[in-house]
Protein backbone atom coordinates (compact mmCIF):
# COMPACT_ATOMS: atom_id res chain seq x y z
CA UNK A 1 0.00 0.00 0.00
CA UNK A 2 0.82 3.27 -0.49
CA UNK A 3 -1.13 6.77 1.01
CA UNK A 4 -3.69 4.02 1.26
CA UNK A 5 -3.85 3.01 -2.24
CA UNK A 6 -3.48 -0.87 -3.73
CA UNK A 7 -0.47 -0.77 -5.94
CA UNK A 8 0.73 -3.04 -8.80
CA UNK A 9 3.38 -2.25 -11.03
CA UNK A 10 3.06 -3.78 -14.72
CA UNK A 11 5.91 -5.39 -16.19
CA UNK A 12 6.31 -6.24 -20.22
CA UNK A 13 8.69 -8.45 -20.99
CA UNK A 14 10.12 -10.01 -23.85
CA UNK A 15 13.91 -11.75 -23.44
CA UNK A 16 15.09 -9.76 -20.25
CA UNK A 17 16.45 -12.79 -18.55
CA UNK A 18 19.58 -10.80 -17.64
CA UNK A 19 17.44 -7.75 -16.55
CA UNK A 20 14.24 -8.99 -14.81
CA UNK A 21 15.90 -10.47 -12.15
CA UNK A 22 17.26 -6.15 -11.30
CA UNK A 23 13.31 -5.22 -11.95
CA UNK A 24 12.12 -7.77 -8.97
CA UNK A 25 14.76 -7.32 -6.72
CA UNK A 26 14.66 -3.74 -6.39
CA UNK A 27 11.13 -3.32 -6.76
CA UNK A 28 9.55 -1.33 -3.41
CA UNK A 29 8.42 -3.31 -0.74
CA UNK A 30 5.27 -0.94 -0.69
CA UNK A 31 4.06 -1.87 -3.91
CA UNK A 32 1.58 -5.18 -3.56
CA UNK A 33 1.31 -7.08 -6.87
CA UNK A 34 3.90 -7.20 -9.59
CA UNK A 35 2.09 -7.80 -12.69
CA UNK A 36 4.58 -9.50 -15.23
CA UNK A 37 3.51 -9.95 -18.71
CA UNK A 38 5.96 -12.20 -21.34
CA UNK A 39 5.57 -11.22 -24.80
CA UNK A 40 6.76 -14.81 -25.55
CA UNK A 41 9.98 -14.66 -24.64
CA UNK A 42 12.65 -17.27 -26.29
CA UNK A 43 15.33 -16.87 -23.59
CA UNK A 44 15.19 -18.32 -20.00
CA UNK A 45 12.55 -15.20 -18.63
CA UNK A 46 9.99 -17.11 -17.69
CA UNK A 47 12.08 -19.66 -16.13
CA UNK A 48 13.36 -17.29 -14.03
CA UNK A 49 10.22 -15.11 -12.96
CA UNK A 50 9.02 -18.60 -11.86
CA UNK A 51 11.55 -19.20 -9.78
CA UNK A 52 10.94 -15.82 -7.92
CA UNK A 53 7.38 -16.99 -8.00
CA UNK A 54 7.92 -19.58 -5.93
CA UNK A 55 8.92 -17.28 -3.04
CA UNK A 56 6.94 -14.63 -3.64
CA UNK A 57 3.70 -16.02 -4.83
CA UNK A 58 1.09 -13.89 -3.10
CA UNK A 59 2.92 -10.78 -4.63
CA UNK A 60 4.10 -11.42 -8.46
CA UNK A 61 1.68 -12.18 -11.07
CA UNK A 62 3.02 -13.99 -14.10
CA UNK A 63 0.97 -13.87 -17.33
CA UNK A 64 2.07 -15.34 -20.75
CA UNK A 65 0.98 -14.21 -23.52
CA UNK A 66 0.55 -17.34 -26.31
CA UNK A 67 2.07 -15.42 -29.15
CA UNK A 68 4.07 -12.15 -29.63
CA UNK A 69 2.24 -8.89 -29.55
CA UNK A 70 4.22 -6.32 -28.93
CA UNK A 71 4.73 -4.60 -25.65
CA UNK A 72 1.87 -2.18 -25.66
CA UNK A 73 -0.38 -5.73 -25.94
CA UNK A 74 1.37 -6.79 -22.95
CA UNK A 75 0.93 -3.65 -20.96
CA UNK A 76 -2.87 -3.51 -22.47
CA UNK A 77 -2.93 -7.15 -20.55
CA UNK A 78 -1.41 -5.71 -17.14
CA UNK A 79 -3.40 -3.26 -17.47
CA UNK A 80 -6.86 -5.40 -17.82
CA UNK A 81 -5.94 -7.38 -15.08
CA UNK A 82 -5.37 -4.61 -12.27
CA UNK A 83 -9.11 -3.12 -13.62
CA UNK A 84 -10.53 -6.41 -12.68
CA UNK A 85 -8.92 -6.82 -9.90
CA UNK A 86 -9.14 -3.71 -7.69
CA UNK A 87 -5.67 -2.04 -7.95
CA UNK A 88 -5.88 1.53 -6.90
CA UNK A 89 -3.20 2.48 -9.06
CA UNK A 90 -0.93 0.84 -11.45
CA UNK A 91 2.70 1.55 -12.80
CA UNK A 92 4.47 0.39 -15.45
CA UNK A 93 8.46 -0.36 -15.27
CA UNK A 94 9.78 -2.22 -18.52
CA UNK A 95 11.86 -5.55 -17.55
CA UNK A 96 14.94 -4.15 -18.82
CA UNK A 97 15.64 -2.30 -15.74
CA UNK A 98 15.88 1.06 -17.25
CA UNK A 99 13.77 2.69 -14.78
CA UNK A 100 14.98 4.17 -11.54
CA UNK A 101 12.60 2.37 -8.71
CA UNK A 102 13.21 5.30 -6.89
CA UNK A 103 11.48 7.57 -8.88
CA UNK A 104 8.46 5.34 -8.55
CA UNK A 105 7.31 7.55 -5.57
CA UNK A 106 7.54 10.73 -7.43
CA UNK A 107 4.70 9.33 -10.53
CA UNK A 108 2.59 7.97 -7.57
CA UNK A 109 2.11 11.33 -5.91
CA UNK A 110 0.18 12.98 -8.22
CA UNK A 111 -2.36 10.03 -8.78
CA UNK A 112 -2.66 9.28 -5.49
CA UNK A 113 -3.42 12.52 -4.43
CA UNK A 114 -5.72 13.11 -6.90
CA UNK A 115 -3.99 15.87 -8.78
CA UNK A 116 -3.32 13.44 -12.42
CA UNK A 117 -5.26 10.98 -13.67
CA UNK A 118 -2.15 9.53 -15.43
CA UNK A 119 1.48 11.22 -14.53
CA UNK A 120 4.28 9.80 -17.23
CA UNK A 121 8.28 10.30 -16.57
CA UNK A 122 10.12 12.58 -17.93
CA UNK A 123 13.57 12.13 -18.77
CA UNK A 124 14.72 14.70 -20.87
CA UNK A 125 13.92 17.42 -18.31
CA UNK A 126 17.00 16.45 -16.04
CA UNK A 127 20.14 18.12 -16.95
CA UNK A 128 22.11 14.97 -17.49
CA UNK A 129 19.54 13.72 -20.23
CA UNK A 130 22.12 14.66 -22.84
CA UNK A 131 24.83 13.03 -21.39
CA UNK A 132 23.28 10.01 -20.16
CA UNK A 133 20.50 8.95 -23.47
CA UNK A 134 22.36 8.21 -26.27
CA UNK A 135 22.21 11.19 -29.28
CA UNK A 136 20.37 9.32 -31.77
CA UNK A 137 17.83 8.12 -29.22
CA UNK A 138 17.90 11.57 -27.73
CA UNK A 139 17.25 13.17 -31.24
CA UNK A 140 14.48 10.49 -32.52
CA UNK A 141 12.65 11.24 -28.75
CA UNK A 142 12.72 14.80 -29.28
CA UNK A 143 11.21 14.55 -32.78
CA UNK A 144 8.59 12.48 -31.74
CA UNK A 145 7.39 14.38 -28.57
CA UNK A 146 6.87 17.46 -30.97
CA UNK A 147 5.03 15.42 -33.80
CA UNK A 148 2.85 13.92 -30.21
CA UNK A 149 2.43 17.28 -28.97
CA UNK A 150 0.08 18.39 -31.80
CA UNK A 151 -1.34 14.61 -31.91
CA UNK A 152 -2.30 14.49 -28.61
CA UNK A 153 -3.93 17.87 -27.09
CA UNK A 154 -1.21 17.52 -24.23
CA UNK A 155 1.41 20.76 -25.12
CA UNK A 156 3.04 20.40 -21.89
CA UNK A 157 4.22 17.03 -22.03
CA UNK A 158 7.72 16.09 -23.22
CA UNK A 159 9.39 12.46 -23.88
CA UNK A 160 6.42 10.94 -24.87
CA UNK A 161 8.36 8.29 -25.76
CA UNK A 162 8.63 7.23 -21.91
CA UNK A 163 7.08 4.06 -20.82
CA UNK A 164 7.58 5.31 -16.88
CA UNK A 165 3.94 5.48 -15.80
CA UNK A 166 0.92 4.97 -13.42
CA UNK A 167 -2.45 5.97 -13.90
CA UNK A 168 -5.72 5.67 -11.70
CA UNK A 169 -8.64 3.09 -11.41
CA UNK A 170 -10.87 5.42 -12.60
CA UNK A 171 -8.97 5.79 -15.74
CA UNK A 172 -8.78 2.33 -16.43
CA UNK A 173 -12.47 1.62 -16.38
CA UNK A 174 -13.40 4.62 -18.53
CA UNK A 175 -10.47 4.09 -21.42
CA UNK A 176 -11.11 0.72 -23.89
CA UNK A 177 -8.33 -0.76 -22.80
CA UNK A 178 -8.26 -3.69 -25.48
CA UNK A 179 -7.41 -1.05 -28.13
CA UNK A 180 -4.32 0.33 -27.12
CA UNK A 181 -2.03 0.11 -29.95
CA UNK A 182 0.05 -3.21 -29.38
CA UNK A 183 3.78 -2.08 -30.32
CA UNK A 184 5.82 0.46 -29.86
CA UNK A 185 3.70 3.36 -30.89
CA UNK A 186 1.32 2.50 -27.70
CA UNK A 187 2.83 5.35 -25.42
CA UNK A 188 1.50 8.07 -28.46
CA UNK A 189 -2.00 6.22 -28.86
CA UNK A 190 -2.45 6.37 -25.36
CA UNK A 191 -2.08 9.88 -24.77
CA UNK A 192 -4.05 10.54 -27.98
CA UNK A 193 -7.26 8.28 -26.26
CA UNK A 194 -6.29 9.89 -22.59
CA UNK A 195 -7.20 13.23 -24.50
CA UNK A 196 -9.99 11.74 -25.63
CA UNK A 197 -11.60 11.13 -22.30
CA UNK A 198 -10.33 14.37 -21.09
CA UNK A 199 -8.41 12.59 -18.59
CA UNK A 200 -5.66 14.69 -16.50
CA UNK A 201 -2.20 13.78 -17.58
CA UNK A 202 1.08 15.09 -15.12
CA UNK A 203 5.18 15.18 -16.45
CA UNK A 204 7.43 13.75 -13.54
CA UNK A 205 10.72 14.40 -13.67
CA UNK A 206 13.11 10.92 -13.85
CA UNK A 207 16.25 9.62 -13.74
CA UNK A 208 17.40 8.12 -17.05
CA UNK A 209 19.17 4.94 -16.60
CA UNK A 210 21.15 3.39 -19.42
CA UNK A 211 24.42 0.89 -19.46
CA UNK A 212 22.62 -1.39 -16.87
CA UNK A 213 22.90 -4.13 -19.59
CA UNK A 214 19.63 -3.64 -21.29
CA UNK A 215 19.63 -3.67 -25.12
CA UNK A 216 17.47 -1.59 -26.78
CA UNK A 217 15.14 -3.77 -29.36
CA UNK A 218 14.21 -0.39 -31.38
CA UNK A 219 15.69 0.74 -34.62
CA UNK A 220 15.23 4.46 -34.75
CA UNK A 221 15.59 5.15 -38.45
CA UNK A 222 12.23 2.41 -39.41
CA UNK A 223 10.81 3.29 -36.32
CA UNK A 224 10.42 6.92 -36.90
CA UNK A 225 8.55 6.74 -40.24
CA UNK A 226 6.09 4.05 -39.18
CA UNK A 227 5.20 6.41 -36.15
CA UNK A 228 5.19 9.25 -38.19
CA UNK A 229 2.37 7.98 -40.24
CA UNK A 230 0.96 6.73 -37.06
CA UNK A 231 0.74 10.34 -35.35
CA UNK A 232 -1.06 11.48 -38.39
CA UNK A 233 -3.60 8.62 -37.95
CA UNK A 234 -3.77 9.44 -34.27
CA UNK A 235 -4.38 13.67 -35.02
CA UNK A 236 -7.11 13.16 -37.56
CA UNK A 237 -8.73 10.65 -34.82
CA UNK A 238 -8.34 12.98 -31.85
CA UNK A 239 -10.04 16.05 -34.34
CA UNK A 240 -12.92 13.71 -35.04
CA UNK A 241 -13.73 12.29 -32.19
CA UNK A 242 -12.67 15.30 -29.49
CA UNK A 243 -14.13 18.27 -31.99
CA UNK A 244 -16.61 16.66 -34.18
CA UNK A 245 -18.24 13.75 -32.39
CA UNK A 246 -18.14 14.33 -28.78
CA UNK A 247 -18.36 18.35 -29.02
CA UNK A 248 -17.67 20.60 -31.31
CA UNK A 249 -15.24 23.63 -32.16
CA UNK A 250 -14.18 26.24 -34.67
CA UNK A 251 -10.48 25.18 -34.56
CA UNK A 252 -11.52 22.12 -37.09
CA UNK A 253 -12.11 24.86 -39.50
CA UNK A 254 -9.19 26.81 -38.91
CA UNK A 255 -6.63 22.85 -39.78
CA UNK A 256 -8.50 22.28 -42.58
CA UNK A 257 -8.28 25.52 -44.10
CA UNK A 258 -4.43 25.53 -43.30
CA UNK A 259 -4.12 22.39 -44.81
CA UNK A 260 -5.92 22.85 -47.81
CA UNK A 261 -3.61 26.20 -47.94
CA UNK A 262 -0.60 24.48 -47.90
CA UNK A 263 -1.45 21.48 -50.75
CA UNK A 264 -2.02 24.64 -52.74
CA UNK A 265 1.11 25.64 -52.09
CA UNK A 266 3.40 22.77 -52.86
CA UNK A 267 2.17 23.52 -56.90
CA UNK A 268 2.52 27.31 -56.47
CA UNK A 269 5.86 26.77 -55.41
CA UNK A 270 6.73 23.73 -57.97
CA UNK A 271 6.27 26.58 -60.47
CA UNK A 272 8.15 29.47 -58.74
CA UNK A 273 10.84 26.99 -59.15
CA UNK A 274 10.19 25.96 -62.85
CA UNK A 275 10.08 29.46 -64.08
CA UNK A 276 13.16 30.30 -62.13
CA UNK A 277 15.32 27.43 -63.34
CA UNK A 278 13.86 27.11 -66.78
CA UNK A 279 12.79 30.70 -67.68
CA UNK A 280 14.97 32.91 -65.65
CA UNK A 281 12.62 34.92 -64.31
CA UNK A 282 9.72 35.16 -61.67
CA UNK A 283 6.68 36.91 -61.80
CA UNK A 284 5.51 39.33 -59.53
CA UNK A 285 1.85 37.76 -59.20
CA UNK A 286 3.53 34.45 -59.26
CA UNK A 287 5.70 34.92 -56.30
CA UNK A 288 2.70 36.96 -54.20
CA UNK A 289 0.30 34.09 -54.40
CA UNK A 290 2.81 31.74 -53.53
CA UNK A 291 4.00 34.02 -50.73
CA UNK A 292 0.94 34.63 -49.27
CA UNK A 293 -0.79 30.80 -49.68
CA UNK A 294 2.20 29.99 -47.15
CA UNK A 295 1.81 32.57 -44.96
CA UNK A 296 -1.95 32.27 -44.66
CA UNK A 297 -1.40 28.78 -44.46
CA UNK A 298 0.74 28.89 -41.18
CA UNK A 299 -1.21 31.62 -39.90
CA UNK A 300 -4.36 29.11 -40.03
CA UNK A 301 -2.28 26.30 -38.24
CA UNK A 302 -0.65 28.04 -36.03
CA UNK A 303 -4.74 29.57 -34.75
CA UNK A 304 -5.67 26.26 -34.83
CA UNK A 305 -2.76 24.91 -32.65
CA UNK A 306 -3.28 27.56 -29.99
CA UNK A 307 -7.18 27.01 -29.84
CA UNK A 308 -6.02 23.41 -29.23
CA UNK A 309 -3.67 24.49 -26.01
CA UNK A 310 -6.55 26.55 -24.89
CA UNK A 311 -8.83 23.91 -24.95
CA UNK A 312 -6.82 21.69 -23.22
CA UNK A 313 -5.64 23.81 -20.77
CA UNK A 314 -7.46 22.58 -17.54
CA UNK A 315 -5.61 18.98 -18.42
CA UNK A 316 -2.43 20.24 -17.14
CA UNK A 317 -2.41 19.98 -13.30
CA UNK A 318 0.86 22.14 -13.16
CA UNK A 319 -1.57 25.51 -14.25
Amino acid sequence: MYKNKKIAVVVPCYNEETQIGIVIDTMPEFVDKIIIIDDVSTDKTVEIVKKYLEKQKDRIVLICHEKNKGVGAAISTGYIWCRDNGIDISAVMAGDAQMDPNDLTELLDPVAEDRADYSKGNRLITGEAWQKIPKVRYFGNTSLTLMTKVASGYWHVTDSQSGYTAINKKALKLLPLKDIFPRYGMPNDFLVTLNIYDMRVMDVPINPLYGVGERSKMVIHRTIPVLFLLMTKLFLKRMAWKYIIRDFHPLIFFYLTGFMLGLISIPLVGKLIYSLTVKGMITPISLFATGFTIVMSLQFLFFAMWFDMDYNRHLNPHR
